[in-house]
C-alpha cells in the first residue's frame, strides 16, 4: 500500500528500517523481512501513476488519468504481487520456522500529530485520484504536516529531513539518460523493441525494459525504450513499463529504490548475500515480467 499510493521510493526509505527494527523486537531473521520490502517496492508500483516516476513519464504518454491508469493495470499489478509473494515464500520464509507474532498495538506519542499527518496523507491520495495536478495535492499534504509540527514539536524539523540526496540523483539521472541516448543507448533500445505489434512486440518490449533497467537503471531504460515505440503503441509502452517496474530486482542499481533499501540494510549491519540475491531477483524480475504483461494482453 505504500508502494502503491506514495511511490516505491518512500517504501524503501521508511519501510526498511521499520522492518528490521521489527526482525530484532520479535528475534526474526532480517533478511526475509528486508527482501520483501524491496521486491514489493518495485513489483507493486504499477498500479497508479503516483507509484512510480517511470509511470508519470508513461501516463502522460498514453493520456491517461489515474483511474484509467489504473483500469489497465490493475491485472498486471495483481499478477505481479503474485509472483512476489509466491516467491518469497518459496526463497525465504518456508525455512522460517518460528510464527508469526504481532507486537502491541503502537500509541503515537502526540495523537493530534497522528492524525493530522495521516489526514494529509489520505487527503494526497485522494487528490491524486480525482487527477489534482501532483505539485498541488503533495505540496498542500507537505505543507499542513509542516505546520502542525511548527506547533506541536518544532525540534522535529530539521534540514535532514528533505530528500536532498534523491533530488540530486534524479536531477543527475536525467542528464545521465540524455548523455547515454545520445550515444547511442535510445538505438540500442529501439533495436531491441522492434516494431512489431501484438503480443510478441509486448513481451520484447517487456524484455528490453526489465533487461537494460538492470544494466543501466530503470529511468534511462524507460526513457529509452519509450523513445523507440511508435505513437500509438499504448500496449507496447505500457509493457515497456511492466518491464521497468517489475524487472529492477537483480542488481543494487537497478532502480533508486533498490539502491536506498540496500544503502538502508548496511547501515543497520545487514549483510545481503549478492549471489542469492542476484539469482532470486533475476528469478522473480523475469517470472513477475512475464506474468504481468500476459496479464496486461487479456
Amino acid at each position: 500500500m505504500t508502494t502503491v499510493t506514495l511511490n516505491l521510493d518512500t517504501t524503501a526509505v521508511l519501510l526498511t528500517p521499520v522492518l528490521l527494527a521489527l526482525a530484532r523486537r520479535l528475534g526474526l531473521p532480517p533478511l526475509p523481512l528486508a527482501v520483501t520490502t524491496v521486491w514489493l517496492a518495485n513489483t507493486a508500483s504499477l498500479l497508479l501513476p503516483v507509484s512510480n516516476l517511470t509511470n508519470l513519464l508513461a501516463a502522460g504518454r498514453v493520456g491517461l488519468g489515474p483511474v484509467a491508469f489504473a483500469g489497465r493495470m490493475w491485472l498486471p499489478q495483481l499478477a505481479a504481487i503474485g509472483v512476489t509473494a509466491l516467491a518469497l515464500w518459496l526463497a525465504y520464509w518456508r525455512r522460517t520456522s518460528r510464527r508469526f507474532a504481532p507486537p502491541p498495538a503502537h500509541r503515537p506519542r502526540d495523537p493530534v500529530l497522528f492524525r493530522v499527518a495521516l489526514g494529509a496523507c489520505l487527503v494526497f491520495v485522494a487528490g491524486v485520484l480525482i487527477e489534482v495536478p501532483l505539485w498541488l495535492a503533495s505540496g498542500a499534504a507537505a505543507v499542513v504536516v509542516a505546520g502542525a509540527f511548527a506547533l506541536r514539536d518544532r525540534a522535529a524539523l530539521r534540514p535532514g529531513l528533505l530528500p536532498w540526496r534523491l533530488l540530486v540523483f534524479v536531477t543527475g539521472m536525467f542528464l545521465v539518460v540524455e548523455t547515454l541516448g545520445a550515444h547511442g543507448l535510445d538505438r540500442f533500445a529501439a533495436t531491441l523493441i522492434g516494431g512489431q505489434g501484438g503480443a510478441a512486440g509486448a513481451f520484447r518490449s517487456a524484455a528490453t525494459g526489465m533487461g537494460l533497467a538492470n544494466v543501466v537503471n530503470n529511468l534511462p531504460a524507460y526513457i529509452a525504450g519509450e523513445r523507440g515505440i511508435e505513437a500509438g503503441h499504448r500496449t507496447q509502452l505500457l509493457a515497456l513499463l511492466v518491464g521497468v517496474n517489475v524487472g529492477p530486482l537483480a542488481v543494487p542499481w537497478a532502480s533508486l529504490a533498490t539502491l536506498l533499501w540496500w544503502e538502508r540494510c548496511r547501515a543497520a549491519g545487514l549483510r545481503v548475500p549478492p549471489l542469492r540475491f542476484l539469482l532470486t531477483g533475476a528469478a522473480v524480475a523475469v517470472a513477475g515480467t512475464g506474468l504481468a504483461t500476459a496479464a496486461l494482453l487479456v
